[in-house]
């Protein structure tokens, strides 16, 4: 079993910066993908940014050079740090853990944290 828990959402106004951390249980990284998504109001849940445990990284277009997903192995902390953003990036993000454990899929989710970027 794998908690995640997501911290560091809030309000800034266009333009401006935010990081969220996802802290993780266990020794994560080695074992599972850790990525962000995020859910706007009325929308369906989408991808932002993964990273696997190789430490490939990978964005949705409408991020790409301005959100950086990063990972501390020694804290099984994963962060997202956002840049210049957007009041369309206003939406509820959330942690993901997925990968194979002995020969079975798991996907694991935090609570979720608001980012909301407003002038």
């Amino acid at each position: 079993q794998v908690q995640l828990v997501e911290s560091g959402g809030g309000s800034v106004q266009p333009g401006g910066s935010l990081r969220l951390s996802c802290a993780a249980s266990g020794s994560t990284f080695s074992t599972y993908a850790m990525a962000w998504y995020r859910q706007a109001p009325g929308k369906q849940r989408e991808l932002v940014a993964r990273i696997t445990s190789g430490g490939t990284r990978n964005y949705t277009d409408s991020v790409k050079g301005r959100f950086t997903i990063s990972g501390d192995n020694a804290k099984n902390t994963v962060y997202l740090q956002m840049d210049s953003l957007r009041p369309e990036d206003t939406a509820v993000y959330y942690c993901n853990a997925d990968g194979w454990v002995v020969g079975i899929y798991n996907t694991y989710w935090g609570q979720g944290t608001q980012v909301t970027v407003s002038s």
